[in-house]
């Protein structure tokens, strides 16, 4: 059992970087998961129960409390890597799913920590994505290798399978937010499609448009007023901008690395991490990382001149090694973006969750370090974009 005592470490304050207009994010807290030997893979949130979670790369999922880093348990069973985790569940706020890469679709009880219910996409499948929604909010879809397959998660029944649109491994599916009948999955041979999944779903009536990025992709999401753009972000960290109703890109940045490192005086921009969205500002940012653990917000200008800004927020000396994943709390909780208060929770290959705060807080130059002695698992090396 992984304990909550904790050990203050103040932390020297960067110099300013030069004259440019950004925040500065503070660092509150700082909990090592597994003294570094485990990877964070991503972090999740439940804000009816105030739990967040956090997945590993020992196959483990823990759970702490957004507002104070105090662990609360964890959730055992996967014996593969852990794709995605999601809160997103239309059953319970406190019911927490998870897909990996043994073949398997859990859900979690995160107040009992115990598995309640299990998915089976076959002993020789991968699962690196999954979705909820449908017409009904009855859908659950998941990308396994190169197959999309649909379940009934009120009763666990596979309904569908669809296995012609896609040659590579699928690795997102996502329903669209307010057309929840409408899905996007996103693969490794470079097409993104959209499904209807009304009615008896198949590959041949229900497919509606294909978009070719031509790379592989490995992340995408949705953002506009009317969730009728979508950003793409693949493999080899470029970056483009779409309108999925009509298939029509509207920006592409090859060379986003270069353009986002032209733009700040630190490291080299190495990868992106994600992208995040405010509808209050109606701005995307496309967030930016070094091989140190530096990351940027770099917004995204899409129509008319389209370009990559100076970062707008700079989270600098909370971790040692690549981000993988970034919880924005404050939008959340229906703050602004880079409003006073809690920013948001990182977590990467240093085995390190970092709590950030807004440059206005008083605490912004304390860490604190979980002093708990846990197992140490053997060390074995992961691929930032595993399995590619």
């Amino acid at each position: 059992m992984e304990e909550t005592g904790m050990e203050i470490d103040e932390s020297t304050p960067a110099a300013p970087l030069n004259s440019q207009s950004f925040k500065r994010l503070g660092i509150k807290n700082s909990i090592q998961t597994n003294f570094g030997d485990d990877y964070v893979f991503q972090i999740d949130l439940s804000q009816e129960i105030s739990t967040m979670a956090v997945s590993l790369s020992t196959n483990t999922i823990k759970l702490y409390s957004p507002e104070t880093g105090q662990y609360l348990g964890e959730c055992k069973g996967h014996s593969s890597t852990i794709n995605q985790i999601s809160f997103s569940a239309p059953s319970s706020p406190c019911v927490l799913h998870s897909c990996s890469s043994d073949g398997t679709v859990r859900a979690w009880d995160t107040r009992s920590f115990k598995q309640v219910s299990l998915l089976s996409a076959g002993s020789s499948q991968e699962v690196f994505s999954f979705s909820f929604g449908g017409s009904n909010d009855s859908l659950l879809a998941s990308g396994c290798k190169s197959q999309i397959l649909f379940w009934d998660w009120r009763n666990g029944k596979q309904v569908a399978c669809l296995e012609e649109s896609h040659v590579d491994d699928v690795t997102q599916v996502h329903f669209v937010p307010d057309h929840k009948s409408k899905l996007i999955s996103a693969s490794v041979d470079g097409l993104m499609c959209i499904f209807n999944t009304d009615g008896d779903i198949n590959d041949d009536d229900h497919l509606e448009a294909v978009m070719n990025v031509s790379t592989s992709i490995g992340k995408v999401g949705f953002f506009g007023e009317m969730n009728q753009k979508l950003w793409c972000l693949t493999h080899i960290e470029t970056l483009s901008v779409w309108d999925w109703r009509n298939g029509d890109v509207e920006a592409n940045f090859e060379n986003a690395r270069s353009l986002a490192s032209d733009n700040w005086t630190m490291d080299h921009v190495d990868y992106f991490v994600d992208c995040h969205y405010s509808a209050a500002n109606d701005t995307l940012w496309v967030i930016g990382g070094t091989n140190v653990g530096t990351l940027g917000y770099f917004p995204v200008s899409y129509g008319g001149q389209k370009s990559l800004g100076s970062p707008e927020a700079i989270l600098e000396g909370g971790h040692a090694g690549i981000v993988r994943t970034v919880l924005p709390m404050s939008d959340r909780y229906g703050g602004s973006a880079f409003g006073q208060g809690m920013f948001g929770w990182t977590g990467g290959e240093d085995g390190r969750l970092c709590c950030w705060l807004s440059d206005e807080s008083s605490e912004i130059n304390r860490s604190w370090i979980s002093s708990a002695l846990v197992m140490k698992p053997s060390k074995t090396h992961k691929n930032r974009h595993r399995p590619y």
